[in-house]
């Protein structure tokens, strides 16, 4: 038997063909655009990622038994917004994760209506990635739009909904719309008042290993798959990512370098930050997890790299860089505004204590140093909530640079461990796939038999003692910047 795990990234749908015992057989990996119509905007078009997908099976499977493909799951990007009409049409392209259009919507959310009332709704506060504040923005600057909305999608239940004709969402994902009672697991009528819409228009939610119903005979044709194919619902991709290294057992924490940077801390219970600066989301697994989210990750390294620098040879950037802590210049890695903590979608990055002596090393160190202090003010959170972290466990693409993983260890003064799968979300939406398909009884036991680790980077006292006087600094230095944001926000 094999099990598709679909990955819908923020610049590729990346899929994984899994066999029954865990080995992944084939990976197929589909770029589609990212456009961004106005500063701090961040836009995508659905049939992107459909085209991707479709394209991408039909790759996946060519030259095996593709009738012994008895499920597909996902993990998706979060947050997104994706409205269709009345004949399940889109309506407009969907408003992203990282887009920060929505600084007066969540305003408006945290301070007219609430942060308080608002976190006792959904277990969070408003952020502008999130999915309720666009609603907002739609009704108030495309309502002609707004008023022919029939369903209301995340993006990787597109997807789901296009192979399975079912409008379906899961727990984990539904968590991060701003709609969603994580507590209780089931829609908010409180907050739907709130944006104007009706539960109707939202999809019928799912845990993340529940089969949502079987693929469209049509759509099996066309991929040349079988029609007892199964659909399951799947997680968000932080969920998803999760599943696929096992973080799923009270305590545990996972760290992604990907596009965003996340630290996802699983627990059994329900709780909430008080501050709500760590997000509180159900998990993939039946319970809930911690997530503390930065905007840009590997993708201020691929900015930096590509853009600026202008090579793709990442390696090669980062062979010279020797002497971890000992860097003078920083790097703000604000470049889509920030999250976690700071909420503030008005954040922009910035170098910090360039000289006439700092070398390109310098700086590439800095990009790195600096998504990782990011990452730590999660981290820091979680621990004065008295979670005990000693160590992590490391996904996404930055996380395969040996160099970033011994970073983080010595900032965040943990062990990083490395598992024998590095394949992050896709690999945990295909063991939800297996799940769903009755191949293991829960998502524990698959992944206690499928996930180990394979290798563990230390941290070095010395080094760590270094990174703390560099963190206390980096920490100074966003609230004295805070109001030159604001006005270079006014420039715009």
């Amino acid at each position: 038997m094999y099990f598709i795990g679909v990955d819908l990234g923020t610049s590729s749908v990346k899929l994984i063909l899994m066999d029954e015992s865990g080995t992944i057989v084939n990976s197929v990996s589909k770029e589609y655009p990212l456009f961004f119509p106005k500063t701090g905007w961040s836009e995508q078009n659905p049939s992107d990622w459909w085209e991707g997908t479709v394209t991408g099976i039909k790759e996946l499977v060519a030259g095996i038994d593709a009738s012994a493909v008895k499920g597909i799951s996902f993990g998706g990007q979060m947050h997104g917004l994706v409205v269709l009409d009345e004949n399940d049409n889109v309506l407009r392209p969907a408003i992203l994760w990282n887009d920060g259009r929505t600084a007066k919507e969540c305003e408006y959310l945290n301070k007219t209506i609430g942060r308080d009332k608002v976190s006792q709704y959904t277990g969070n506060m408003a952020f502008t990635g999130f999915t309720a504040p666009k609603l907002l923005w739609m009704k108030e600057n495309e309502p002609e739009l707004f008023n022919k909305i029939e369903k209301i999608m995340l993006p990787k239940d597109y997807v789901a909904y296009m192979l399975s004709g079912v409008h379906c969402t899961d727990v984990s994902d539904a968590s991060g719309m701003l709609l969603f009672d994580v507590k209780n697991k089931t829609w908010s009528q409180e907050m739907c008042d709130i944006c104007g819409v009706k539960v109707s228009q939202l999809a019928k939610i799912f845990e993340s290993y529940d089969v949502v119903g079987n693929i469209k005979p049509e759509v099996a044709a066309e991929l040349g798959l079988s029609n007892d194919v199964k659909i399951i619902a799947g997680a968000g991709d932080n969920a998803a990512g999760a599943v696929g290294t096992g973080t799923i057992e009270n305590g545990l924490c996972s760290v992604s370098l990907g596009t965003s940077g996340t630290v996802l801390i699983s627990t059994d219970d329900y709780a909430v930050d008080p501050n709500n600066t760590m997000h509180t989301f159900a998990h993939a697994n039946g319970k809930y997890h911690f997530l503390g989210c930065m905007l840009s990750a590997a993708s201020s390294n691929k900015w930096w790299m590509d853009d600026i620098i202008g090579t793709k040879d990442y390696a090669a950037e980062q062979k010279n860089i020797k002497e971890l802590g000992k860097n003078s210049v920083f790097y703000l890695p604000y470049l889509m505004g920030e999250r976690t903590p700071h909420n503030n979608p008005n954040a922009r990055g910035a170098f910090i204590g360039l000289s006439l002596d700092t070398t390109r090393e310098d700086m590439t160190q800095a990009v790195m140093e600096g998504v990782a202090f990011g990452l730590r003010d999660s981290i820091e959170i979680a621990r004065n909530l008295g979670v005990k972290i000693d160590r992590i466990r490391a996904i996404g693409g930055g996380a395969k640079s040996p160099l970033w993983c011994r970073i983080l260890a010595n900032v965040m003064n943990v062990k990083v461990d490395k598992i024998n799968c590095e394949e992050g979300p896709g690999y945990g939406a295909a063991i939800l796939a297996a799940v769903g398909c009755g191949v293991y009884p829960d998502v524990k036991s698959a992944t206690d038999a499928l996930i180990s680790v394979v290798d563990t980077i230390d941290q070095d006292e010395e080094t760590v003692a270094a990174y703390e006087k560099r963190y206390q600094v980096f920490k100074s230095l966003y609230p004295a910047l805070i109001s030159g944001f604001d006005k270079i926000v006014e420039c715009e």
